[in-house]
């Protein structure tokens, strides 16, 4: 059985960081595509950052590039996200992703449709 399993979120004040962590277990994710989606209160869930099957690339949406990062440890089968320069809106319920779907082109990881396995999310809140 797949599991991801999120961690890390909590409270921290703008301008701040964080680093969010997801756990996969159930099956070894290296050639695997994994992302990072969000959904803030009273707005429907959207894509934040991926790491593309086998490392290859990623790529962030507009509003948190140059402040998140994406990265993975295949020996702990774990992504992170890490947050800097934190803004209120980046307040969301964090969700981790992965798809087994290979792609050349990061816009095809842009769906929710894409990903395959889901973890159950985590609230990062942050306060101005």
């Amino acid at each position: 059985q797949v599991q991801l399993i999120e961690s890390g979120g909590g409270l921290v004040q703008a301008g701040g960081s964080l680093r969010i962590s997801c756990a996969a277990s159930g099956r070894t994710f290296s050639s695997d595509a994994m992302g990072w989606f969000r959904q803030a209160p009273g707005k429907e869930r959207e894509f934040a950052a991926v790491e593309s099957w086998a490392g290859g690339y990623t790529f962030y949406a507009d509003s948190v590039k140059d402040r998140f990062t994406i990265s993975r440890d295949v020996a702990r089968n774990t992504v992170y996200l890490q947050m800097d320069s934190l803004k209120p809106e980046d307040t969301a319920v964090y969700y981790c992703a992965v798809s087994t779907k290979k792609f050349n082109s990061a816009r095809y990881y842009y769906p929710e449709s894409t990903y395959d396995y889901w973890g159950q999310g985590t609230q990062v809140t942050v306060s101005s």
